[in-house]
């Protein structure tokens, strides 16, 4: 059984169709793409099409901390190392009821942006004492549990954490994260039989960092998944590149390159502090530099080098890490306009034939994000899950725009969350009108748990209470 979907403009590989449709089956794949009209009767969407967007890097847990992180004692410095502060303190009481609450917003609001699958790099397993849960898998099945209810695809990437540093133990604060290699190989065997029987959803493995894991124990796990997404963080601030020199004797990503296989399945996340030669090994191994460009400006981390890397073969990908802002124009003006500054000239991107620097964005992104989540869209052609986003063509943001300009005025020249009407995920809309069905009731959620978890007076650089002080 199959149905049509017709767009007024459809963007496909060979640009834009005015009309343009897709063909897609019962289980939401895109057995047919075309240009003109549909010839049986169809869905019809009047805006602007173009297909879905992957997100490659999420923490959703770090939703609950939209203004807290920000807000600092008098006399206090804001650093890395502040926010890790107010971070860690946060998850000390974080119930599974509460993570639940976050991501299911968090994934609400990702669909409402453009977003139609996520990368949830998931690292609080315990309880707030540290504790295995009676379930193994509980915390990582109440992020599919969003995952669903939000009707967003999901590669959940569970985190190997089992060090405070390079040759250190991990620090108290680290207790909910921690976890030997075997407990961690055994949770992913449980996941990977939920995917089994779920296709929006895929199991992917994330040694959390060189700082973060030993390299033995990095050399088990990849020994024991052969196969699937891998992602990493590295080389995201200086203050880590000096300590894995120090530790490993090379720099993150020239480590990673000599020793560990990257190829075509690795994500290497932030990747910020490369030299040119660590730049081109990475672009040259197939794998994907998932960048995160308004948490990294949040942060002060500093910023990526777009342009050589992207002209040397580089893949990438972008990703909303911290959740502070859920903005997919956003991410992506950002990372340019970056660009922009360093070099003080208005266009770093385009290659020969392109003259589009928001549609060129957009689909670096899509076709790095996929292959970075092994999931399989991006594009809108046969053997592609029809994950479509619409954006309204009546919307005032867009007053005048044609399909060669409508991205660039999407990503440079509005603010707005209200420009994606419709949002189609494996063929179902999810997204309606600019409207999400659980998007109320996953506010009300989350504004109670940031009630009561902020409820105490704020404690020392605006960080919540501590599980202790809970209680």
């Amino acid at each position: 059984m199959t149905r049509a979907i017709e767009a007024a403009h459809l963007l496909l590989d060979d640009g834009w169709a005015s009309p343009g449709h897709v063909i897609v089956d019962a289980a939401g794949m895109i057995v047919a793409a075309a240009r003109g009209p549909a010839a049986s009767p169809a869905t019809r969407l009047a805006g602007y099409v173009v297909p879905g967007t992957p997100n490659l890097h999420s923490h959703a847990h770090h939703r609950g901390l939209v203004g807290y992180a920000d807000h600092l004692a008098p006399g206090t410095a804001a650093t890395l190392w502040t926010w890790r502060e107010v971070m860690y303190r946060h998850l000390l009481g974080l119930e599974p009821g509460d993570l639940e609450a976050y991501a299911t917003l968090a994934y609400v609001e990702m669909l409402r942006r453009g977003y139609t699958a996520v990368g949830e790099f998931h690292y609080v397993h315990h309880d707030p004492g540290g504790v295995r849960y009676a379930n193994p898998a509980e915390m990582s099945e109440r992020i599919i549990v969003a995952a669903r209810t939000a009707g967003i695809a999901l590669t959940l990437l569970p985190a190997l954490y089992t060090s405070g540093g390079v040759g250190r133990p991990p620090e108290p604060e680290q207790r909910r994260f921690t976890t030997s290699v075997d407990e961690y190989l055994a949770l992913l065997e449980l996941l990977d039989r939920a995917a089994a029987v779920d296709p929006l959803l895929q199991i992917g493995a994330a040694p959390h960092s060189l700082r973060a894991v030993r390299t033995d124990e990095l050399a088990r796990l990849l020994a024991a998944r052969a196969t699937g997404p891998v992602h990493i963080h590295a080389a995201e601030r200086t203050e880590e590149v000096d300590e894995i020199v120090a530790g490993l004797g090379a720099r993150p990503v020239e480590w990673l390159l000599a020793h560990a296989g990257i190829d075509r399945r690795w994500s290497v996340i932030h990747a910020t502090h490369m030299t040119a030669a660590e730049r081109h090994g990475l672009a040259t191994s197939g794998a994907v530099a998932g960048l995160c460009p308004l948490t990294e400006a949040n942060l002060g981390d500093g910023l990526f080098p777009l342009a050589p890397y992207r002209h040397g073969g580089g893949r990438l990908g972008v990703g909303t890490d911290a959740n502070h802002l859920i903005d997919l124009p956003g991410e992506l003006r950002v990372l340019e306009y970056g660009q922009r500054v360093t070099e003080r000239r208005r266009e770093t991107l385009l290659a020969a034939g392109e003259t589009s620097v928001g549609e060129t964005l957009l689909r670096l992104v899509r076709e790095g994000g996929a292959q970075a989540l092994g999931q399989p869209l991006g594009a809108l052609r046969p053997g592609k899950r029809c994950d479509l986003v619409e954006l309204d063509a009546d919307h005032p943001a867009l007053a005048g725009q044609t399909p060669t300009t409508v991205l660039d005025a999407w990503i440079f020249s509005t603010a707005s969350d209200t420009v994606v009407r419709t949002v189609f995920v494996a063929g179902r809309a999810v997204i309606e009108g600019g409207r999400h069905p659980a998007e109320a009731e996953a506010r009300r959620r989350v504004d109670a748990v940031m009630r009561r978890r902020h409820a105490r007076p704020e404690r020392r650089n605006g960080a919540p209470p501590t599980a202790k002080e809970q209680r």
